[in-house]
């Protein structure tokens, strides 16, 4: 594992070291002037994910610590497909439990990784009581989502990128749902002053949880909730974005940001992908004048067969 617990900027540092042969440096485009993409949807199986998985199982394999009966994970999809992918590329057994709204392309993905699927549950958290209960049965190494420090460190590695690629980078506006990424590019960049943490109005994990003042279970659902479902922060994101600028965001407005994206762009991401885009285009984050805005497009495994032309 990581020498220490947090995620530190030598954890980070180690991890893009550890994982660099087995992920891709996403590009970023400026879109129109002052608002940059980050196209991390371009990413190994379609998601920021493998970023963390790679590191995960990677820092277990170092540690001596990767049991023969390989990898387990709990995931809405995404991360699953990540580790199903870390899995065959390490050549060791994936199994992945999903709760029964894991859209039907990243089951099919998961299945043509190679990977065990198990669909259990309606949430998140009923898939990752399955996933716990059969890693204590196989011993299989469990990869968390969202809530291990080599997870966290690894999803970092996007941030540390971002510091090399945008000129004079000011805020960037990242989806939260178990809140890794967003806390990973927060401690890459040294805190939370540059990142905007936006969720879905009917996944407001980050924004309970700076309310309570603790992580606290959520009720969950929307259009994004296959990716952003979890029902509640992971506790390193929570020390990590204590200080962050929470937003929140309509389903209509989801959904009204991915068509945008392929209409104006030709990208095709899924829901949560569009998330942090949605942010701009209701003006709940309105940029200040001259600061560069990033925002992170974190996924695209979706049927993209619903992003109709709009009536002329």
């Amino acid at each position: 594992m990581d020498e220490t617990p947090d995620v530190t900027p030598e954890g980070i540092e180690r991890a893009a070291g550890r994982i660099g042969g087995y992920i891709r440096r996403t590009p970023v485009i400026e879109a129109e002037p002052g608002l940059y993409f980050k196209l991390e949807f371009l990413q190994h199986a379609g998601s920021f994910k493998p970023r963390g998985a790679f590191n995960r199982i990677l820092s277990a394999r170092e540690a001596g610590a990767l049991p023969e009966a390989g990898v387990i994970a709990a995931s809405g999809g995404n991360h699953g497909l990540a580790v199903a992918h870390a899995a065959r590329t390490l050549g060791i057994r994936a199994e992945i439990f999903v709760p029964e709204v894991t859209a039907a392309v990243k089951v099919a993905g998961l299945r043509a990784l190679g990977a065990e699927v198990h669909q259990t549950g309606s949430l998140y958290a009923d898939a990752r009581t399955a996933s716990l209960k059969r890693a204590a049965e196989t011993g299989a190494l469990d990869v968390h989502a969202y809530d291990q420090p080599e997870t966290v460190t690894g999803q970092a590695t996007l941030g540390r990128e971002l510091l090399g690629q945008v000129p004079d980078l000011g805020a960037v506006l990242v989806a939260v749902g178990g809140g890794g990424l967003a806390a990973g590019i927060a401690a890459a960049l040294g805190g939370t002053g540059r990142v905007v943490a936006v969720e879905p109005e009917r996944s407001p994990t980050l924004r309970e949880a700076l309310s309570h003042g603790s992580p606290v279970d959520v009720e969950v659902g929307g259009v994004a909730a296959d990716a952003l479902g979890a029902s509640r922060l992971g506790s390193i994101a929570f020390g990590l974005l204590s200080g962050v600028r929470s937003l929140l965001v309509p389903d209509e407005a989801i959904v009204t940001a991915r068509r945008e994206l392929w209409q104006r762009y030709r990208i095709a991401v899924e829901p949560a992908g569009a998330t942090a885009y949605a942010a701009l285009l209701t003006g709940a984050h309105r940029p200040a004048p001259g600061e560069p805005t990033v925002i992170i497009l974190c996924g695209a495994n979706t049927d993209p067969a619903d992003l109709q032309a709009r009536p002329s």
